[in-house]
């Protein structure tokens, strides 16, 4: 977009004009007054007064509005069943971090949920505890471990513990065109909520930045580049369903900000990096390779009933 004078606002109007623009907003909300779903009539009378507002208040010009439904039309070309430009989209705008906020409230001791991310796949590969996520992906091998329990520090056996992250130069799996499985895995918890696994140690990494969110990021000044983590999704019976993230604890980016805010304090855990030769928990022959450990406790709230 070409820079222009920024418009009057809203409160410049004139009464008439106002009153015209109120009168539009006010019919447009009405026509949704007949939808038999009281929850979706709320969202759209809603989302019908923010959207009105918006428009109001930015005094939006037509080049601008023309503008945003080209982006909108790229975002939708460039999607497909490997790529999501609209979580992107939704993730930059800290949209996915406030509609997760606003599903998991604050209880007692949980552990904190955040961003679900695009690059989650549902048939991830099983592996025993202490197995490898990895699958030949490239990276700096982590060993990761910790419990999962309730507020009440009751253990959660048989908790499916999902795990998926990008290797060493920042992509997914899903992010190749030959298939490959790696980088992912899930496990259950053991019967006194014990887990454990052999990951990579995470690294910084841009989110896919060559469709129309990167141009709006690059547009704005805004970096691409998500802080160093390692992706988790915990379910249990009658617990919430847990989304989150670790970070590496000393990794720059966190300072200079997550592409998707989805840092949260409570989830930088350190990664201890490890000599070569040290001996690794489960006796694994690394070589002369260095590797990491962290450890990552896992508490989940009572389901929403």
């Amino acid at each position: 977009m070409t820079e222009t004078a920024i418009p009057a606002t809203a409160t410049n109007a004139s009464v008439e004009q106002a009153a015209r623009e109120q009168e539009l907003t006010d019919r447009v909300v009405a026509s949704f007054d007949g939808c038999e779903s009281p929850r979706l009539r709320q969202l759209m009378q809603s989302l019908t007064r923010h959207l009105h507002a918006f428009v109001r208040d930015v005094r939006l010009t037509e080049e601008e509005w023309n503008t945003a439904i080209a982006f909108l039309t790229d975002a939708g070309h460039i999607t497909d069943e490997r790529r999501q430009e609209f979580i992107l989209l939704s993730d930059v705008l800290g949209a996915s971090m406030q509609t997760i906020a606003v599903n998991n409230e604050a209880y007692k001791n949980a552990t904190e949920a955040t961003v679900f991310g695009p690059f989650f796949v549902d048939d991830a590969p099983e592996i025993p505890r202490g197995g490898d996520i990895a699958g030949g992906a490239h990276g700096t091998p982590c060993w990761v471990e910790g419990t999962v329990t309730d507020t009440e520090g009751n253990v959660v056996p048989n908790a499916r513990i999902e795990v998926w992250e990008a290797d060493e130069d920042g992509f997914y799996d899903v992010q190749y065109d030959d298939g490959r499985v790696a980088g992912r895995a899930w496990l259950p918890s053991d019967e006194n909520g014990r887990y454990a696994f052999w990951g990579l140690t995470p690294t910084p990494y841009p989110i896919p930045h060559d469709g129309p969110v990167g141009k709006m990021l690059e547009s704005v000044g805004r970096s691409p580049v998500r802080a160093a983590h390692l992706h988790f999704m915990v379910t249990a019976p009658g617990y919430r369903t847990l989304v989150t993230h670790i970070f590496l604890e000393g990794d720059p980016q966190l300072k200079i900000g997550d592409s998707v805010f989805g840092v949260k304090d409570s989830l930088i855990k350190r990664f201890e990096d490890q000599a070569p030769g040290t001996p690794t928990p489960d006796g694994r022959d690394l070589g002369d390779q260095t590797w990491a450990r962290t450890r990552f406790d896992i508490v989940l709230a009572p389901e929403v009933r």
